[in-house]
């Protein structure tokens, strides 16, 4: 792999996760729902490391993946925190700048099944500009670029195109693909994930991205009913796959879905449906850890589940 016709680059990361980390705080309702006609409710709050970013990257770090990370943290406690929970997996941060606005929230409220409501204050994300030199430095050592979709990581597109990097792009829950928000990182991608969250049926979607993009790779999250995979061959549904545990918490399972696959597929050379089987696998596992991304799926916990 040349660098702008330079001289070949070590590659001494398997991934970039280029998108948005911050501090997710938990809501647990002991109901089925929350009385909004009350005042005061109880109920069991919980922080910890989330975010598309966050979970991405740390997610690829408990797999055993090189991995380095581009984004922001505020010069503030919790920014502090999610430096040292990075540098403790091992996770490069030298493209972790601050944003003045400090680190990016979210709260969910989450429902006894597992479901979420979410509400997101990412900061400046509108408006920052990642320094590119450092970026670019980061992207060149990497086989693999994650995105995730806050707006600079918009600006890092073209460098990872011309550094000749694996782009895939989580879109998350689409509603429609022309938003003027996305096309960017349509355009640039080689492989797309999107949430069926918002949509019936995600093959319509799965049938325009393909049309927009034939050579395209599609992969939709569709929750409890499985998994859509979309190829230039066709569309093909996966069911569900199951575990014993329960489903307590959907924070993070897009990431994995993610994770998963790329991890297996671009990485590690499994065939696209092998690697859609591990993909679900490691969304299905994150469903298991409460308001945590410090215990997502190992390499090992994978071999159990995809080889049994």
């Amino acid at each position: 792999m040349q660098d702008a016709g330079c001289e070949a680059v070590v590659k001494n990361f398997d991934v970039t996760v280029i998108g948005n980390v911050g501090i997710d705080t938990n809501v647990y309702f002991h109901g089925a729902e929350v009385d909004f006609g009350r005042e005061a409710n109880f109920t069991e709050n919980l922080d910890y490391v989330g975010q598309a970013g966050g979970y991405a990257s740390r997610g690829y770090a408990q797999l055993g993946k090189r991995t380095a990370f581009i984004g922001y943290v505020g010069d503030d406690f919790s920014g502090r925190f999610i430096r040292d929970e990075l540098a403790r997996d091992g996770v490069d941060t030298t493209a972790v700048f601050i944003d003045p606005a400090g680190t990016s929230r979210s709260i969910n409220f989450m429902y006894r099944d597992g479901r979420r409501k979410n509400f997101y204050d990412g900061k400046s994300h509108m408006q920052l500009q990642p320094d590119r030199v450092i970026c670019r430095s980061v992207l060149a050592q990497a086989r693999l670029a994650h995105f995730n979709i806050p707006n600079w990581a918009r600006l890092l597109l073209p460098i990872a195109r011309e550094l000749g990097v694996t782009i895939a792009c989580d879109l998350q829950d689409v509603v429609t693909l022309h938003d003027g928000y996305r096309e960017d990182f349509i355009d640039y991608a080689d492989i797309v994930f999107f949430s069926a969250a918002n949509q019936p049926d995600p093959k319509p979607l799965i049938e325009e991205l393909l049309k927009w993009k034939p050579a395209l790779i599609v992969v939709s999250g569709m929750g409890a009913a499985g998994c859509a995979l979309g190829t230039r061959a066709g569309i093909r549904t996966f069911g569900p796959v199951t575990m014993d545990a329960p489903v307590i918490d959907t924070n993070g399972a897009g990431d994995g879905l993610a994770v998963g696959f790329l991890s297996s597929y671009v990485l590690d050379g499994y065939s696209l449906e092998d690697s859609v089987r591990r993909g679900q696998i490691a969304a299905r596992y994150t469903c298991t850890q409460k308001a945590s991304s410090s215990l997502l799926i190992t390499g090992e916990i994978m071999r159990h589940y995809f080889e049994r």
